[in-house]
């Protein structure tokens, strides 16, 4: 403290007048470090949860066809578009205030992935980190462990180290009991450390249960959950 008070006093001796320093105290120079240290940190612990994504699923956090995926190009076509679009806008609004995961369920190309890339995409702006994957590519990095890839353990924290996680085409799967037991265990310890998770499933509230779990479908209804229905025609067609 002594020898950062010395510099700033023969700096402030040599700085030309009417010139304001930055630093007018040892005391502010070093809660200034200390800032500095917090934000490189942050950023050096991004970039290794963005390495760790790349390496294990051989991608970045949204595939590429959904990078420019935003909320400003998602087009409105009907109200029911429009209300999809407020409630998934409101769910990016709040987050970090609690654990509250979503659903967007419905039909083939009705706009599910547009609206949780949008998501994702501002999120990762915010320089949170961010997965959007299948199901079944999901699987296929667990099973790999039985095979000398990565441990399930290590494949699980990863999981539940993000700060958002989206499970893509929910319900396509083929229900078996280890894939159930997988993503309860994610659900279950996501939802645990306040982390929330995104479902995008073409199946109903009544169906989806029976592809992850009675259990599992509890923890998402938890602390606001939300269930937004995309029920118009697919425009995949018109495009």
């Amino acid at each position: 403290m002594r020898d950062i008070s010395d510099v700033l006093k023969r700096l402030q001796r040599i700085v030309p007048a009417g010139v304001q320093p930055k630093f007018s105290s040892a005391q502010e120079l070093m809660d200034w470090q200390k800032e500095e240290a917090r934000k490189h940190s942050e950023k050096l612990t991004m970039e290794n949860r963005l390495t760790r994504i790349q390496t294990t699923f051989g991608r970045s956090g949204i595939r590429k066809r959904y990078h420019n995926c935003t909320f400003k190009n998602y087009e409105v076509r009907c109200e029911g578009q429009r209300k999809a679009f407020s409630e998934a806008k409101s769910w990016l609004n709040n987050f970090g205030s609690g654990c509250a995961c979503f659903v967007f369920g419905g039909s083939p190309g009705t706009g599910k992935n547009h609206l949780a890339a949008a998501i994702g995409n501002a999120l990762i702006v915010q320089q949170k980190s961010v997965l959007i994957i299948t199901v079944a590519d999901l699987m296929t990095e667990f099973k790999a462990g039985f095979s000398g890839g990565k441990s399930e353990s290590k494949l699980m924290d990863e999981m539940t180290t993000l700060d958002l996680l989206v499970l893509d085409e929910v319900g396509v799967q083929m229900y078996s009991q280890y894939e159930k037991v997988i993503l309860h265990q994610i659900i279950d310890r996501r939802t645990a450390m306040l982390k929330p998770v995104g479902i995008l499933t073409n199946l109903n509230s009544e169906d989806l249960p029976g592809a992850i779990g009675e259990r599992a479908f509890d923890r998402l209804k938890m602390d606001g959950g939300i269930w937004v229905t995309f029920n118009w025609q697919s425009f995949r067609h018109k495009i």
